[in-house]
């Protein structure tokens, strides 16, 4: 039986489709809502968070991708579904690269939706009762454990729980994909605000204009569109813990206003009349050197000491040697389960390489690769032409983008004949390996390299393809 009490908000230009996909998934017991842009659909959300938002891409106003990065800059874990009626690899790259859950092209069976819901669901990544983004849920955390004993590693979580239950503002340091934010999120489950709201703001993933409302909040009427109140990140905090992510990227004029709120513990919203007190514990994260940005103009100085309080830094995977293995293993048991694959684990050719390999992604990057290589894979131990082009010595080179870089010179992608015209995200990677065998006149070699993955893998798909009878 479909579970209910999920929020679905509906987004599309396309009024018949609003109502049909509304219709199926109010059968199925869901809350549903509707918009018909991008806009209007943030209006919604920000007085009635969902747990699933299903968009259309091109949409006047502001369109689905844009919707996208927006929700997802404050709610990472949200799922997303791209439809539209124009695919073009292009859009199906960045809807991927921005988090989108799953893409469909027009004209699709509604029933897919039902199932697509009830995926994103059974995946746990929204909270059952639709409400804003508190992510204080030691389960989120849980999730993603901190896995390593690395002896640096160690002494930074060690000092991250000793000052996990002070006031003290935290400024996390560290190269990018070094595991910033689960080192926040470890300090606030580690300390007293435990049960309060976890909330994390991307500093750089918001236009300025956006970023002061984001963080202080406003009142109604305080600007064009502002056509009701909302809390800020601050006030959303209070009790618990406000990530900042990405500190060095907030503008100048509006460090002087976050350094009031600082000392203050107060916040004034646009158009307020009086200032809202907040009981905030700040823990920030930068992956640039804010002494140089001090010395450069770029950030104020009396603001970089307010943040750095507690220092931590963490040290960059390829000085954790020893953890290489141990993540490994646990993103292929991760992402096993996550697709269903019977991946148990590398080679030891694949073992040797991970260690030698400099990582400049660093855990990010490890996630990533193992994800594909996982997803790709139809043996149960990955080899290295899995994760590297097996044309190079796979150690210390470049990775090889998942997708091409040139997607634009691929055409759109055609609806597929045949029983509900469906695309999905398999049915696009299969079309742009067939596009990408076409352009190169079935040269593997060089179709491979077109799609960044290795000439095994390309085999290997073209074999899936043959045996499920999608191919000749």
């Amino acid at each position: 039986m479909t579970e209910k009490l999920r929020k679905i908000l509906i987004v599309d230009d396309d009024r018949e489709l609003r109502m049909v996909l509304y219709e199926v998934l109010n059968r199925q017991g869901h809350g549903v809502s509707v918009a018909e842009n991008g806009t209007m659909a943030l209006e919604i959300f920000e007085k009635n968070p969902a747990d699933l938002v299903i968009t259309d891409i091109n949409m006047p106003e502001m369109g689905g991708l844009e919707l996208l990065r927006r929700l997802h800059a404050s709610r990472p874990e949200l799922p997303v579904v791209i439809i539209t009626g124009h695919a073009t690899v292009e859009t199906a790259v960045s809807a991927m690269k921005l988090g989108a859950f799953d893409y469909l092209l027009k004209p699709f069976p509604v029933d897919i939706i039902v199932e697509i819901a009830a995926r994103a669901f059974a995946a746990g990544m929204p909270k059952k009762d639709g409400g804003p983004a508190r992510e204080n849920n030691n389960e989120a955390f849980k999730k993603r454990p901190i896995v390593g004993t690395d002896p640096k590693l160690a002494r930074v979580l060690q000092k991250a729980k000793s000052v996990a239950s002070s006031k003290a503002t935290v400024l996390i340091l560290g190269e990018s994909g070094t595991g910033k934010e689960m080192i926040a999120r470890f300090i606030h489950d580690e300390s007293k605000r435990r049960e309060g709201p976890f909330v994390a703001l991307n500093c750089a993933a918001l236009p300025e204009g956006l970023l002061e409302s984001e963080l202080f909040g406003h009142e109604k009427g305080a600007f064009t569109g502002a056509i009701y109140a909302k809390k800020g990140k601050f006030e959303l905090a209070d009790g618990g813990t406000l990530l900042l992510d990405e500190i060095a990227e907030i503008p100048l004029h509006l460090q002087a206003k976050l350094l009031r709120v600082l000392q203050e513990e107060e916040v004034d919203r646009l158009g307020g009349k009086s200032p809202v007190k907040v009981d905030v514990h700040v823990v920030a994260t930068t992956n640039r050197n804010l002494e140089e940005s001090v010395k450069n103009g770029e950030f104020r100085q009396d603001l970089y000491y307010r943040l750095n309080v507690i220092p931590l830094t963490l040290p960059p995977l390829r000085e954790r040697k020893d953890d290489i293995d141990r993540l490994a293993e646990y993103f292929i048991e991760r992402f096993s389960r996550q697709y269903g694959k019977d991946v148990k684990k590398m080679s030891k050719a694949s073992c040797r390489r991970f260690v030698q390999y400099g990582w400049p992604g660093n855990i990010r990057e490890m996630e990533n690769l193992v994800e594909r290589a996982v997803l790709l894979s139809l043996t149960d131990e990955l080899e290295p032409w899995d994760f590297w082009d097996e044309e190079t010595d796979g150690a210390g080179l470049d990775i090889a983008p998942a997708y091409p870089a040139e997607a634009e010179t691929f055409p759109p992608l055609p609806a597929e004949e045949g029983n509900g015209a469906l695309t999905s995200l398999r049915d696009v990677e299969r079309q742009m390996i067939m596009q990408a065998l076409q352009k190169t006149d079935d040269n593997r070699t060089h179709a491979a390299r077109m799609l960044g993955i290795s000439v095994r893998t390309l085999r290997n798909k073209l074999h899936e393809y043959r045996s499920q009878g999608l191919i000749d």
